[in-house]
């Protein structure tokens, strides 16, 4: 036990999850990996504090759809490939409390999506095309570059 205590000591503080848009801006991530996490996304919230955002991590590429329902923020939703290039981003998504809630699928396949508070993307230069840098978020963006 003590062991485990020392290496982690000498390892240092492990890295908060983030994002850096292109800009610069840095992005504090809560990061969804499981399938429940990543159901629940951001749910049942009034605010998304600045600065903030979620980062939902998928096991492959796949045009993963996303809706709103019980979200009660208008969120930016940006989809990502494997190596952290933006593939889609759909801005200023509207809450959803009704039944049905309408799905948003991205042009192409993507490995993870980032919800932001809407209007982000726009003010930080996320486009498709553009490469934001993770850091702190295991094996996001994939090693050696592969999606």
């Amino acid at each position: 036990m003590l062991a485990l205590i020392l290496a982690a000591a000498i390892a240092g503080p492990v890295p908060t999850p983030a994002f850096v848009a292109p800009d610069g801006d840095r992005v504090l991530l809560e990061v969804a990996v499981s399938d429940q996490e990543r159901a629940l996304g951001l749910m049942f919230r009034d605010v998304l504090a600045s600065g903030r955002g979620m980062l939902f991590l998928f096991a492959s590429e796949e045009r993963w759809s996303f809706w709103m329902k019980n979200t009660f923020i208008t969120l930016d939703m940006v989809w990502l490939d494997g190596r952290g290039v933006v593939v889609d981003v759909r801005a200023n998504v509207p809450p959803c409390r009704l039944d049905p809630c309408p799905s948003y699928l991205p042009a192409k396949a993507a490995r993870a999506v980032v919800e932001v508070n809407a209007g982000y993307a726009a003010a930080h230069g996320i486009k498709p095309g553009v490469t934001l840098r993770f850091d702190g978020v295991q094996g996001y963006p994939a090693p050696g570059g592969k999606p």
